[in-house]
Parts: structure tokens; sequence; C-alpha cells
């Protein structure tokens, strides 16, 4: 039923101008807090990956990391230290995983730009995958060279 009422309200509250994450800021939706200060909130998520994955969300609305002001980004590691250390104690995990998707193809669900941290216990099968190759050493090269002048 609580799985339910969430994707409820992940769909009542996906628009930018009033998200689910600024919905429970505002009080409309009530979250299992872990820990909030003037830049962030963090908050048991509702459908875990395994027991003690936390979310770290900006109080400020950003849809995703290309809107998130470069000073924001010591509070962000600050608290996934913290956090991270914290849920490892709490739950005896022997790793943790920290995630975070931008845009829908790569699986971002809520358009407000948050962290996951998933503690890892040996042997879960959480988040495999299988590296890839290039063809040859030239597509790979090549490919570095777009990026080099993408930033240009």
């Amino acid at each position: 039923m609580l799985s339910f009422m969430f994707f409820f309200m992940l769909m009542r509250y996906s628009d930018v101008s009033d998200c689910i994450f600024c919905a429970m800021q505002r009080g409309e939706i009530p979250f299992a807090e872990v820990v909030s200060n003037e830049f962030l909130f963090a908050f048991m998520d509702i459908g875990p990956l395994n027991h003690g994955h936390v979310l770290i969300v900006p109080k400020e609305h950003y849809a995703n990391i290309f809107e998130v002001p470069p000073s924001l980004g010591a509070e962000v590691i600050n608290a996934m230290q913290g956090i991270g250390k914290a849920v490892m104690e709490a739950t005896g995990a022997g790793g943790l995983n920290v995630v975070q998707n931008n845009f829908a193809p790569s699986g971002q669900a809520v358009f407000h730009i948050h962290w996951h941290l998933i503690p890892r216990f040996e042997g879960d099968g959480l988040l495999k995958w299988t590296p890839g190759k290039y063809e040859n050493n030239n597509q790979m090269t090549s490919l570095a060279e777009k990026i080099r002048k993408a930033l240009a």
C-alpha cells in the first residue's frame, strides 16, 4: 500500500514547479527524516534497494547536476561522508554506493536532484554491471577528442 501511495504522489508531484521533494519540505508528505541542515535534508528511501537506503536532497530545487551551483558541492560531500558512515555503522554494511541520475534515460524519476546512499552487503547482487569495451584504441581516443572539443 505504501509503495502505491508513493508512486501516486510521485505522479502528482512530478512537475518541476511542484515536485515531491519540495512537497515533503513543505510538510505535505510524511517521511522518515535522518538529518536536515540549512542546505540539505536526508531521509529513508521508501523503496530501498537495501535496508538503510537514504536519499540526500538539496532544499533548493535543482532538476539535475547541470543546475546545481558548485558552491553546494562541499555541503553534499560532507553530508555523504557523515551519513554514509552512519548508514554503514547502523546497518553493518561492508560497502556503500552513491548514485545520482540525470534525465529520464539514466533512470531519474524525480526531477529534483538527489543522491542515493545505498548500503552494500557481500553477495547482495545489487548494481552489478558488465564492463564494455571499445572496438579499438582509435575509437576510444576519437571519443576523448570529441569530449575535449565539447569542453572548449
